[in-house]
């Protein structure tokens, strides 16, 4: 499938630049598998939902991961991604075409890394003068958000801290929120115990994977680059009670997509475990657990845009971008959400 199939023009003031208040206010767009679209909003999902279904969410939290870090008089702008040891950890950086290893930066006071490797694309591995908790904390206290290049910052934004965070986040490990999540609130979730729908958790730590750009004129031969899930035993047994009982499992947010269908057996059962997952779902992907799927609009060309094409079909979310355009709904990171039921049999691009 050429690349150019998932291409989609998006008027530059669509792009959300701070989310709406409260956050179950955003706009949402629900797409059915047949007939017309339907406008609500994200706190009218326990009347779009069933008594009976199951909300599945991503618990990973986001570290504030970016620095403007310097190297003697250079300003170089890093972005951990993920540790490789208790002092060493993978990372990105922009204006690092003279760094050199054994370089040193200073990335806030008190915190310095020596340059380890320079590989490709930015990519460093830096080791720290701190290590363990104490180099978590200094990462806790002196980082940034790593929000996305659409988001424009000229200076922090300190409620940014507290925005790009879900109400799940639990585990630290993600350099980029599960941007689907960041639509609930507390009123949200008691709404849905009310109506009868559970909510379960996994974990996926957002990476480079996620947010990597398809840089191949054929969609197949993009390679994703592993992120470390979980799927833990109390979640496979609500799955199972679930179908048990004829309801269905929503996904809050393609890394939960991801997450569980890496996971799942042919049957369609799940099976508890921990690992990192490479999983590249493209039209023609067979579904096996998730029936409904609630995420945010997309970037054009992207794995995500790709990945809700081959749940929800080709040419149905062509139409339903059109019609969230011409209606200005906000997209990206902090902008509106769909809501989509999974496509049945194949709708591939050749086909529209």
């Amino acid at each position: 499938m050429k690349l150019e199939l998932f291409a989609f023009d998006l008027p530059k003031e669509l792009i959300a630049q701070h989310p709406v208040r409260p956050r179950d206010s955003a706009r949402l767009l629900v797409v059915p598998r047949r007939g017309a679209f339907r406008e609500a909003r994200v706190r009218d999902l326990p009347a779009l939902l069933r008594e009976g279904d199951l909300l599945v969410v991503n618990d990973t939290r986001v570290l504030p991961v970016r620095f403007r870090a310097r190297r003697e008089d250079a300003r170089i702008e890093v972005t951990l991604l993920r540790p490789l040891a208790d002092d060493s950890w993978q990372a990105l950086a922009k204006g690092a075409r003279k760094l050199r290893a054994g370089d040193r930066l200073r990335l806030a006071e008190g915190l310095e890394a020596e340059v380890m490797e320079r590989g490709e694309g930015g990519r460093l591995v830096l080791r720290f003068a701190l290590s363990g908790e104490a180099l978590r904390r200094a990462i806790r206290e002196s980082g940034e958000m790593p929000l996305p290049p659409y988001i424009r910052r000229s200076e922090p934004d300190v409620r940014d801290r507290d925005d790009y965070q879900t109400l799940f986040a639990r585990r630290e490990g993600s350099v980029a929120a599960p941007t689907a999540g960041l639509h609930f609130t507390p009123e949200l979730l008691r709404a849905l115990e009310e109506r009868g729908i559970a909510t379960a958790r996994v974990t996926l730590h957002v990476g480079l994977g996620t947010f990597q750009p398809i840089r191949s004129a054929e969609v197949e031969r993009h390679r994703m680059h592993p992120e470390w899930c979980e799927l833990p035993a109390a979640t496979c047994e609500a799955i199972r009670r679930t179908r048990a009982r004829g309801g269905r499992v929503v996904a809050v947010g393609t890394t939960v997509v991801r997450t569980l269908e890496s996971f799942a057996q042919p049957d369609g059962t799940v099976c508890a475990g921990c690992k990192e997952t490479d999983l590249y779902i493209t039209p023609g992907f067979r579904f096996r657990v998730v029936d409904l799927l609630l995420t945010n609009f997309h970037l054009p060309r992207s794995t995500l845009f790709v990945l809700v094409c081959a749940f929800a079909g080709f040419r149905r979310m062509h139409e339903a971008y059109r019609h969230a355009i011409a209606r200005r709904f906000r997209f990206f990171s902090y902008g509106d959400a769909t809501l989509l039921e999974r496509q049945e049999g194949l709708d591939l691009p050749e086909a529209s």
